[in-house]
């Protein structure tokens, strides 16, 4: 199960309809296409094999998030695959992507960075209509209450701000263990189930 807001929703009917939603967009370009600058940002990478490293994993996401102006920042290791956050030029969060070990192929990570993200998700199209109403030190109170209620004996760690939301590590006695997402207009905590357990990550200092 994952939580939205007040109500659940079974894990398979969501991957179920985020399934056939990248089915239906998914397409497979070259360094020089990519979708208007406007619209939902779709697309695999290259499979270039293999993928055994956070090295090997961020090298996988820069060339995903070339084709935006985009370049990597945080990855980390699950034991379900990689992750990674894609950064604009000036730093700052641009959305989330994920990261096959066996085959190489990036795509937006489900969740959040595909159905919440107002400059490079599903809700581009309506950017203008979603103006942030909740700030970082309210989306941590969001989160920690949230955490209180449904995953006792975790904290949320500092967020990163991505457009439409923001997400936060979660940690137990300090340590990394996963992480969620905040909506910065709704207060909507969407957990990320999908990844897994932890295993290891490399800051943006450490990703050139």
């Amino acid at each position: 199960m994952t939580w939205l807001r007040g109500r659940w929703v079974p894990l398979t009917v969501l991957v179920a309809a985020l399934a056939a939603l990248i089915a239906s967009l998914v397409w497979v370009s070259g360094p020089s296409g990519g979708p208007s600058r406007h619209g939902p940002m779709t697309g695999i990478a290259s499979r270039d094999g293999p993928v055994r490293s956070l090295t090997d994993a961020g090298r996988a996401a820069d060339r995903f998030g070339d084709r935006w102006g985009l370049h990597v920042g945080e990855v980390m290791r699950f034991t379900n695959g990689y992750y990674a956050e894609l950064l604009d030029a000036s730093g700052k969060g641009a959305t989330e992507v994920l990261i096959d070990p066996r085959s190489g192929t990036v795509h937006l990570e489900f969740g959040p960075a595909m159905m919440w993200n107002t400059a490079y998700g599903m809700m581009s199209a309506r950017a203008d209509s979603r103006a942030a109403t909740i700030g970082p030190e309210q989306a941590s109170g969001i989160a920690n209450r949230w955490l209180e209620e449904h995953r006792p004996g975790l904290r949320a760690a500092e967020p990163e701000d991505f457009p439409g939301y923001y997400t936060l590590h979660t940690q137990r006695n300090g340590k990394t263990v996963g992480m969620l997402s905040v909506n910065d207009r709704t207060g909507d905590v969407w957990y990320h189930t999908w990844h897994g357990r932890f295993v290891e990550m490399r800051e943006p200092a450490d990703s050139q």
